[in-house]
């Protein structure tokens, strides 16, 4: 699987990476969690990407410890989920380090993020201060920030973060004008978040999850021809996609299905987006997209 430098770190990154949202929010068994790890890092994936508040996901990540030397583990802090203590308070994401470090079963992660934290927050410094210490200490070796939006925006200018998490998609794409240029600019790693647009039209009926509607509500307006063939086809097109954005430099993709790995593996084997679907993807974008449809947090 190719693989990029991400930015301006050492890191040499599949553009394809382990997703952990989905192994919390499906409660997946233990074996099930393990066989989807080994299926990732067999099919050439070398990121794993997780965050403190995915239900058991940090825990069921711990679990291919022994693999550790031939993968990037990246979490996320900010949330609180479980401890004591306000979100966003230093004293509360210092904890949260730490027990995402016990759940992880490691003494360090390549890349520690701070989680769609307000611009406020981000403002004050003393949230980003807690990730510089815990990069000082070893607990990471570069420290990133997730989000969206203004926040991500003032992320990149800051010059304190090494990465930006943020989402690129069809469906998603405010980033592209908005934020990526600044970010290249800097020489910062670009990790793209829901890259598939959580495959809203899969079922052509509204998703259960409320999580997704907006994507499936954005997805009906930009009528892409390639959503009306196969599934496969229209989810290796819209992964592609993101990929051919440039700046992007891995594309985090979860999933709580066995095998799903491999068929993903063989639509990156297609080869890049060509240049004119791309652009065809862009115009459409800008033809119809509104100025409300920012990037979804």
């Amino acid at each position: 699987m190719e693989r990029r430098r991400l930015g301006g770190t050492s890191m040499e990154v599949s553009v394809l990476g382990f997703g952990g949202a989905e192994l919390g929010d499906e409660a997946a068994p233990a074996r099930t969690a393990q066989r989807l790890l080994d299926e990732a890092l067999d099919a050439g994936l070398n990121v794993i990407d997780t965050a403190e508040c995915y239900g058991d996901s940090e825990s069921l990540i711990g679990g291919v410890a022994p693999r550790r030397g031939s993968f990037y583990l990246f979490t996320k802090c900010g949330h609180a989920a479980g401890l004591p203590g306000a979100a966003w308070e230093p004293e509360t994401l210092r904890a949260s380090i730490e027990r995402s470090l016990r759940r992880l079963r490691t003494d360090y992660v390549d890349l520690l993020q701070l989680h769609s934290c307000p611009l406020a927050v981000l403002e004050r410094g003393d949230a980003i201060a807690v990730l510089d210490q815990a990069r000082r200490e070893g607990k990471t070796r570069f420290v990133g920030y997730s989000g969206d939006g203004p926040e991500a925006l003032w992320a990149v200018r800051s010059g304190h973060f090494d990465t930006l998490q943020t989402s690129v998609s069809i469906a998603d794409q405010e980033v592209i004008e908005r934020t990526l240029p600044e970010a290249a600019a800097r020489g910062m790693g670009v990790i793209a978040k829901r890259p598939i647009a959580n495959a809203a039209w899969r079922t052509g009926q509204r998703p259960e999850k409320p999580y997704h509607h907006t994507y499936w509500e954005r997805l009906r307006r930009l009528t892409y021809d390639f959503l009306d063939g196969s599934t496969q086809d229209a989810v290796g097109t819209a992964l592609r996609f993101t990929l051919a954005t440039p700046g992007v430099h891995t594309a985090i993709v979860g999933t709580a299905r066995p095998g799903r790995w491999q068929e993903n593996a063989r639509l990156l084997a297609q080869g890049p987006l060509p240049a004119d679907a791309y652009r065809a993807i862009r115009a459409r974008w800008r033809e119809v997209a509104e100025a409300d449809w920012t990037g979804q947090r």
